[in-house]
């Protein structure tokens, strides 16, 4: 097991080296950088001694060699566009997109695995047809018109829930600590809610195909001999086993849940990493842009380390 998460390590730092490498030379190659945006303002011997400063008149190289040697030391280097250390931005931004999408998972993940449960205890009956064409019509729905819908709806239309940010900025720092927290969860139902309307179908669909793969083995129908009643032969016994490709799948979707918050984040302006994401490329900060993607690969690794650790949790033969 040692060697196992050893070599699974191993493996994440050299996913995120080649991500970092990659993100460099894209970004750097791409037409203009964090100064040219700010060309209307800055006359051009500014910008050249901007440029000088920062560095990106250097050989692509060398700027290449100074950044992942600034990376191992813990330096993102400074962001342009937000006029701060980029390790500031992402340490204000990180949280929020992981309390959005953690929420969401767990959210996406309770829900899911109940009703996928239901659907297979009773497959092809009026809940079973209803619940899936509900759920997949939604997850047919791309996710930034989705985000937009539900956001028109209850949000303008409505009127039901704060339309951006995370907070009421003109009178969240009068309030009561009360009113502070009811605040913050008015700001986040609609983002919450989008992300786990737009994630839920997938995780039903997979525990449904599960569940129905488990109820017809030998043991279930052992256990019914037995005279265990159906309650406890489902959500006890048949749920445990078809969990394991849950744990699966979740290690699969948390890059897809990264990539949404992009788009989740930007419609709502929830102010976390896949907004602050988005504002770099479009004011090509190169050092905030790579370091979004050095922070998201992270994420990914992270979460698929655990995701294995789970595995190993619930199915004693990976641990062999």
């Amino acid at each position: 097991m040692r060697r196992q998460l050893a070599a699974r390590l191993l493996q994440s730092l050299i996913v995120v080296f080649v991500v970092t490498t990659i993100s460099f030379f894209v970004i750097h190659l791409a037409p203009g950088d964090p100064f040219l945006h700010e060309g209307r303002n800055l006359t051009e011997s500014t910008q050249q001694a901007r440029r000088h400063e920062a560095g990106y008149d250097r050989p692509l190289a060398e700027q290449y060699l100074s950044y992942v040697g600034g990376v191992a030391r813990g330096d993102l280097g400074y962001s342009e566009s937000r006029r701060e250390p980029v390790i500031r931005a992402l340490a204000a931004t990180i949280p929020r997109t992981l309390l959005l999408t953690g929420l969401s998972l767990a959210l996406s993940l309770g829900i899911g695995i109940v009703i996928g449960v239901l659907q297979a205890t009773h497959r092809d009956g009026w809940f079973d047809r209803a619940s899936s064409i509900v759920l997949v019509f939604f997850y047919s729905l791309p996710d930034f018109w989705g985000a937009l819908m539900i956001l028109l709806v209850f949000g303008y239309w409505l009127r039901l829930f704060p339309t951006a940010g995370i907070v009421e900025v003109a009178s969240h720092d009068y309030m009561t600590a009360w009113q502070a927290f009811a605040d913050r969860l008015q700001h986040l139902v609609l983002p919450l809610g989008s992300f786990t309307i737009l994630t839920l179908a997938g995780i039903t669909r997979y525990q449904r195909a599960a569940m129905l793969e488990t109820l017809p083995l030998d043991y279930i129908r052992t256990a019914r001999a037995k005279g265990l009643s159906e309650r406890q032969i489902v959500w006890r016994h048949a749920l445990r086993t078809s969990l394991s490709p849950m744990i699966t799948l979740l290690g699969l979707m948390l890059p897809a849940l990264l990539g949404g918050a992009v788009f989740i984040e930007t419609v709502f302006n929830w102010p976390g990493m896949g907004l602050l994401a988005s504002s770099a490329i479009t004011s090509r900060d190169y050092q905030l842009v790579t370091a979004t993607v050095i922070a998201g690969s992270t994420l990914v690794v992270v979460g698929n380390l655990l995701a294995d650790l789970l595995q190993m949790a619930v199915d004693p033969r990976v641990r062999e």
